[in-house]
Order: C-alpha cells, then sequence, then structure tokens
C-alpha cells in the first residue's frame, strides 16, 4: 500500500495527516501542487471536483478523500479505515 498526499506547502491541515501516516510508519508519497499548476489540475482530475483544494488522499489510484473525511475518520476512531478505503 502507497498512500499519496496531494498538499500545498500553504496549508496546515496536511500536517496532521502526515503525522498520522508517520505515527503508523505508512508509506506515502507527498505531492506540493504548490510547486506545480500540473500537479494542481493532476489532482483535481482525480478527485473528479475541478475546485478541490488541499490535502487530498489516494491509496494507490483509489481516492480515501479531503481533510475532512480524514478528521471525520479520527473523530469515529477508525483512522486506519479512512486509508484502506
Amino acid at each position: 500500500m502507497t498512500i499519496t498526499v496531494y498538499f500545498s506547502s500553504v496549508k496546515q491541515h496536511q500536517q496532521e495527516i502526515f503525522q498520522f501516516l508517520e505515527s503508523k510508519k505508512f508509506k506515502y508519497f507527498a505531492v506540493d501542487i504548490s510547486q506545480s499548476p500540473d500537479k494542481k489540475e493532476e489532482m483535481r482530475k482525480k478527485v473528479g471536483n475541478p475546485s478541490a483544494m488541499p490535502p487530498q488522499v489516494f491509496n494507490e489510484d483509489k481516492y480515501c478523500g479531503d481533510y475532512q473525511k480524514f478528521f471525520e475518520a479520527v473523530e469515529d476512531g477508525k483512522p486506519e479505515a479512512f486509508f484502506k478505503q
């Protein structure tokens, strides 16, 4: 399993996601969309929303959700389920 997190270095919410992934020793790949307009468009296309904002999380090619979905999974005590959808 390889998690991909599209993020912007100017946002704060992704830090919670990164900290969780690191604490669980999940392998992940971070894509900073603020460095490339092409990456922002790639993220939005994969999400299926032309106005999607980071962070957006994928497990391989499967879309897991955004920060709000991650937060809800943590609140429900099921954060691992968010990444394994």
